[in-house]
């Protein structure tokens, strides 16, 4: 392992969420914290897998999944702040902070960036991977990979088409891919994690630490920082019509819809 790269990549990424508070301070979109992130993750995971130093056709898999994955994530949260949507957890966050709020940020960022580390530590591994290229498993990787870029894309398209109707800011989603899970974006990112174990699962006892990414991811967006502060949102501007979509669609693993069920 790469100690000295993987010591620099974790200084870049420090200084991104440091950029990213900065930006945030200046313009007071929270928005740009996660375009800035997307864009951090998908260089860093970029230079980890350039000089990993495993099977050329492996890292080059490697670099455009990642590569993918930041540009469509980054872009699409990107051009959502521009148009002025501000990200209702940042803002509740901020809010119960009060005065502490910069500060205390600064500090929630720092904590975002060793995440990210984490998650660029799996791309690496996944890059550096010696194996003879391709595995069964690397070519569940790239099915995986295009599974989860396209589930998470359509979510979204799905999402901001909804957004767009009449009555948008009072009903819930519930068409496409949102009749089945009421977070399928969350449901496609976290799946697009589970991708790097399958390329750098390996007899490497080091390679084992690529599944800190997929549980990483599951743990943020099920328990902290997804699902949890979204919801309380959602119920707080949407009452009982939420609490109605509670009970009849899956929060995160797409599934069946259950009793309940009005349409």
């Amino acid at each position: 392992m790469d100690y000295l790269l993987l010591a620099f990549i974790a200084i870049c990424l420090s200084l991104a969420m440091t950029g990213a508070w900065t930006v945030q301070r200046e313009t007071g979109a929270s928005g740009w914290i996660d375009t800035i992130w997307s864009f951090a993750v998908g260089l860093g995971g970029i230079g980890a897998a350039i000089f990993a130093g495993g099977a050329v056709d492996r890292r080059i898999a490697v670099i455009t999944i990642i590569a993918a994955w930041s540009l469509r994530l980054g872009c699409h949260i990107g051009a959502r702040t521009r148009a002025g949507g501000e990200d209702p957890r940042y803002a509740k966050l901020v809010e119960e902070w009060g005065d502490s709020a910069p500060w205390r940020l600064f500090v929630f960022l720092q904590v975002q960036a060793l995440a990210a580390f984490i998650l660029v530590l799996a791309v690496y591994l996944a890059a550096a991977n010696t194996a003879p290229y391709p595995r069964a498993s690397d070519l569940v990787a790239i099915l995986v990979a295009v599974i989860a870029l396209s589930g998470e894309a359509i979510s979204d398209v799905q999402l901001a088409r909804f957004r767009k109707t009449p009555g948008a800011k009072t009903a819930v989603c519930e068409t496409g891919l949102w009749r089945y899970s009421r977070h399928p974006n969350y449901f496609f990112e976290w799946l697009g994690w589970c991708v790097w174990p399958l390329f750098a699962l390996s007899a490497s006892p080091w390679s084992w630490l690529s599944l800190l990414a997929p549980a990483l991811m599951y743990w943020l967006l099920v328990y902290i920082s997804g699902i949890p502060p979204l919801e309380e949102h959602m119920l707080r501007s949407r009452g009982e019509t939420f609490r109605a979509l509670q009970t009849r669609v899956n929060a995160f693993f797409p599934g069946p819809r259950k009793h309940g069920d009005l349409q």
